[in-house]
């Protein structure tokens, strides 16, 4: 069977009919309402004047998806109708028309055999063609074949306005199977699951009117799955709407006025409708209708096209698609369902679809096609617009045109992106461009505190970026931003001058290298993220930084594990440093902090491995030092522990001392510091002991590898301490018994405490669960009360009587046996087949044991 392409036909339905019997009723009546729902619909009426009728019939049957035959009385009376009849079922079997019959008063048998009424009429055309035999039986059989097709019958359907509906409704299902995209290139790729979710929120049956909203990052497929939907439901309702755009066609002069036209015509179906929202409302009021709204930016623009909810009957369903989740809750959403990237696999068919016009990659581009899709994201509109960008394009400027997108965003996803970036307004462009530039992955709170200094309103800026979908805030408390929004951001800094130097914030190594080795800084650098293990060395002009006045933020780092400063100077000229906010250099080299440094706006101290002895010559206030991390720093407290340094470290939240291998003790009064929630002394291999405690909110209390011996038996007043870390402590004896008055004591670590014989029984009165790492200590016994489950929850012993590296776990709460276990049974104890010399086998390193208990006064 031959096809025809779906785009070569000019109308979608041809009518096929005998005028007499029905043009003034149901054929009218069907015509009306296939235009009503703009359905392109050829009936002989539209012949112009001095045509051949014939031909023209042929040529619109021809160039129609569907052919609609209304049998009547007298339609096989009709030549015309009958020759119509025999091209249209041509046209069925060389161009798989569809052809839909409907037997208006007409019995579907009288039809096919020429019987009863219909018969009737057809033997006055076989008396006037009686000497034609041949063309009265190409007629006959044309009949028979049509009038068994499956169709729609009057006489069953008693309300005519019925008959119509049900007509069109099919021809509209019908129609979408006709115009399916049959390529690949324009479907949409792994979004059923989505469709599917969405269709069943909409489903559910509500009070009155469900609104959903689709929301996520520009170019995610907001669009393209509501309009998924959308086809795919619209015609279980009586009106629908697609408004497309709302935001760029709202910008227009005039733009809510036509498109609340629009959206009133297309839910009444009257192209003349009244711009009179409560009078055409009222008529929506009993209808049952579905509308999208889609790229919503205000909540305003909604007011304006639909007023209120209230018109529309329950069964009514709305749809929002937006990158502002404040406009939804205004709006009252039922569901806010947030959009994703897409899959790997799902992308690279994608991808695959536009670059090589298949769905996977072409041999020798599996590679690149990957690096393609690390860059795009997942994000459809990047991988479409790549794929259309590299289709057949050679293997060099493929990797030539990778290589410039680590660095310049392309055209078409910057403008799309840059439309979020846009609606912000300049203390929330501030954060965007920050986050973008130097806090991807960073703590939430010590960025809100570095953006409070700064003085632009965090708690309203960061919920604004969170609700249009430009951050998001992990499980971690870790900021988190879609790689193709960082590139944005970078990309708009990067067009503020094409000279580094002139730019607001420095990221690229290559740019730094070049602007501070020649020292060609300015006014407008306001941050600088370096890695120093990308660059050479650096010599800095001393007045480097009294060039940049605004500098907020300065970070000299090395990702490398055995990095070294890279930044050297030998002293600094006054003023610069007076709007740093942020100083984080690895292995500063100067004995003291930057004299203009200012304690008062300074959110964050890091100068690991450095020389540095005091902070500042004069030291008025610490009310904005909530951190501070002289890690290696060993001179800041342990040369010089001035006790009237803790006071006026009031703010501290954490204190990072590790590795400071020359600390023999601590400040007292260092646990009284109101917020110090993280003391980290790891490493600081000369510290013996502790201070008295007589107050503390910390938390998290790190003593990894220190010389302490024992805790003092006034810990039990660090109420808040969660997590314990005595690991690798070699001179550790004993625990003190106060330690079980810790409420919330959750992890005890004492792994590598190889003096620690004993475990107090008094510790197994722990209030909450606790997990408890003794492995490599010479405990020889564990309190009974213990091993309870509601006592502990995971329990880590080691041995190394038996094997040299053998290790075995407890871990509780526990109830399935692993399946990799091939020997299993019930009981007290389980026999092992082993094959002959199994132990005589130089292979064999050990045994894995597992085991579930069941306590009897225990369910």
């Amino acid at each position: 069977m031959a096809s025809s392409s779906r785009n070569d036909k000019k109308y979608d339905v041809f009518v096929s009919f005998r005028g007499e019997d029905t043009r003034d009723n149901f054929t009218s009546h069907l015509c009306s309402a296939l235009c009503r729902q703009n359905i392109q619909t050829f009936i002989d009426d539209q012949l112009n004047r001095g045509d051949e009728i014939s031909e023209s019939l042929v040529n619109a049957i021809e160039a129609s998806a569907i052919s609609v035959i209304v049998f009547s009385e007298g339609y096989a009376s009709s030549r015309w109708c009958l020759d119509e009849l025999v091209k249209i079922l041509e046209c069925k079997k060389e161009y798989a028309q569809i052809v839909i019959p409907v037997f208006y008063l007409v019995d579907p048998s009288d039809a096919r055999n020429q019987t009863g009424p219909f018969g009737i009429s057809f033997s006055k055309l076989e008396e006037r063609f009686k000497e034609n035999p041949e063309k009265l039986q190409t007629w006959r059989k044309a009949l028979k074949e049509a009038a068994s097709l499956s169709g729609f019958h009057s006489l069953n359907i008693r309300c005519e306005s019925e008959l119509t509906n049900e007509v069109v409704n099919h021809i509209l299902k019908r129609l979408d199977e006709v115009f399916q995209p049959r390529d690949n290139k324009n479907q949409l790729v792994g979004v059923e699951s989505t469709v599917e979710e969405i269709e069943s929120l909409l489903g559910v049956e509500w009070k009155d009117v469900y609104a959903l909203g689709i929301w996520g990052i520009g170019g995610i497929g907001k669009t393209a799955i509501a309009r998924a939907i959308f086809d795919k439901i619209s015609g279980d309702f009586d009106g629908s709407c697609f408004l497309e755009n709302v935001r760029e066609e709202s910008q227009r002069p005039g733009g809510l006025a036509c498109l609340r036209q629009k959206l009133l015509s297309n839910l009444l179906k009257d192209k003349n409708v009244m711009p009179y929202i409560d009078l055409n409302f009222r008529r929506l009021s009993r209808m049952k209708v579905l509308i999208v709204f889609d790229d919503v930016t205000c909540f305003s623009q909604l007011e304006s096209l639909i007023g209120s909810l209230d018109w529309l009957t329950p069964v009514s369903r709305i749809i929002i698609t937006t990158r502002n989740k404040q406009v939804l809750r205004n709006w009252g959403v039922r569901k806010i369902y947030e959009m994703k990237a897409l899959e790997y696999h799902h992308a690279i068919e994608l991808f695959s679809r536009h670059a090589f016009k298949q769905n996977h990659p072409d041999v020798g581009y599996e590679e690149l096609s990957s690096k393609v899709m690390k860059y795009a994201q997942g994000v459809p509109l990047a991988v479409k617009v790549l794929g259309c960008f590299l289709h057949k394009r050679e293997k060099e400027v493929w990797e030539s045109a990778i290589d410039k997108l680590q660095r310049i965003l392309h055209p078409s996803i910057l403008e799309v992106l840059k439309i979020s970036y846009d609606s912000l307004d300049d203390k929330e462009k501030n954060i965007f461009l920050d986050v973008a530039c130097f806090f991807q992955g960073e703590d939430v709170d010590l960025v809100m505190k570095f953006f409070n200094a700064s003085g632009f309103y965090p708690k309203i800026g960061m919920s604004v970026l969170v609700d249009k979908s430009i951050i998001a805030i992990d499980s971690y408390n870790k900021i988190t931003m879609h790689d193709l929004l960082q590139e944005l951001g970078r990309e708009i800094v990067r067009q503020e001058s094409t000279n580094p130097e002139n730019r607001s914030r420095l990221w690229h190594h290559e740019d730094i290298y070049e602007v501070l080795t020649y020292n060609t800084v300015t006014e407008k650098i306001e941050g600088i993220c370096l890695d120093m293990s990308k660059v050479k060395e650096i010599r800095l002009n001393p007045n480097t930084f009294t060039k940049m006045p605004k500098l907020r933020f300065l970070k000299f780092y090395s990702s490398s594990f055995n990095g070294e400063n890279k930044c050297k100077i030998s002293y600094l000229q006054d003023p610069g440093f007076g709007e740093v906010k942020y100083l984080h250099w690895y292995g500063y080299p100067l004995k003291s902090l930057p004299s203009n440094l200012s304690a008062e706006k300074l959110v964050l101290l890091e100068v690991p491995d450095s020389d540095i002895e005091r902070l500042w010559d004069c030291v008025k206030h610490y009310s904005k030092l909530n951190q501070i991390i002289p890690a290696a720093c060993n001179k800041l407290i342990a040369k010089t522990p001035n006790p009237t340094l803790m006071p006026r470290l009031n703010k501290l939240v954490i204190l990072n001392l590790r590795g400071s291998k020359s600390l023999k003790r601590l400040p007292s009064g260092i646990f009284n510091l109101e917020f110090l929630t993280k003391l980290d002394l790891s490493g600081c291999s000369k510290l013996k002991g502790l201070p008295e405690i007589s107050s503390g909110n910390i938390s998290w209390f790190f003593l990894r590898g220190t010389a302490i011996e024992e805790l003092p038996s006034s810990i039990e007043r660090l109420l808040r301490l969660k997590y314990l870390d005595l690991s690798d402590c070699k001179r550790f004896t004993s625990l003190p018994s106060s330690l079980c008055k810790l409420k919330s004591l959750g992890v005890l670590n004492l792994c590598g405490c190889s003096n620690l014989q004993r475990f107090p029984e008094c510790l197994g009165q722990f209030s909450s669960p606790i997990l408890l790492n003794l492995a490599k200590t010479n405990i020889e016994r564990i309190p009974k009360r213990i091993t309870q489950p509601f006592v502990l929850r995971n329990l880590f012993l080691s041995y190394s009587e038996s094997f040299s590296t053998g290790k075995a776990h407890i871990v509780l709460p526990g109830n399935e046996i692993p399946k990799w276990f091939k020997f299993q049974s019930v009981g007290s104890f389980i026999t092992l087949e082993m094959p002959p010399d199994f132990f005589n086998s130089s292979r064999v390193q050990g045994f894995a044991f597992s085991a579930i208990l069941a306590f009897s006064n225990r369910h």
